[in-house]
């Protein structure tokens, strides 16, 4: 099924994150936000609703919401969609530090295994 191949993207990202995280800090914040983004597109698809191509975690979470799901558990995960565009170019107004990078990994770790239980609660099993 095409949501599991998106979970699957979305724990690739998740180990890249992960490799990045004590070396280019940048990348690894990037990877985290890839991975809560692809987990929650996949969940979209899983529900029958074609995933809108935004970085916008926000956005991915109100649409989970219009079809029912309590996103309450991990809606700190929108702070990730900053790291999106901006962390990958030299002028971004604040680099990212090791210690923003872990959080991003954590809250993109939560959202990850968050969307893998949704799903099977759907019946899908990744």
């Amino acid at each position: 099924m095409i949501a599991c191949l998106w979970l699957k993207k979305a724990r690739e990202d998740l180990l890249v994150a992960e490799n990045e995280l004590d070396k280019v800090v940048w990348a690894s914040v990037f990877h985290s936000q890839q991975a809560a983004e692809k987990a929650l597109k996949a969940l979209l698809i899983a529900l029958g609703v074609k995933p809108p191509r935004t970085h916008e975690i926000e956005h991915l979470l109100y649409l989970l919401q219009k079809e029912g799901l309590n996103t309450d558990e991990i809606s700190e995960a929108g702070r990730l969609t900053d790291y999106a565009v901006e962390a990958r170019y030299p002028d971004f107004e604040e680099e990212p530090n090791e210690e923003e990078a872990k959080e991003a990994l954590s809250l993109a770790r939560k959202t990850v295994e968050w969307a893998k239980e949704k799903l099977k609660e759907l019946g899908i099993e990744c």
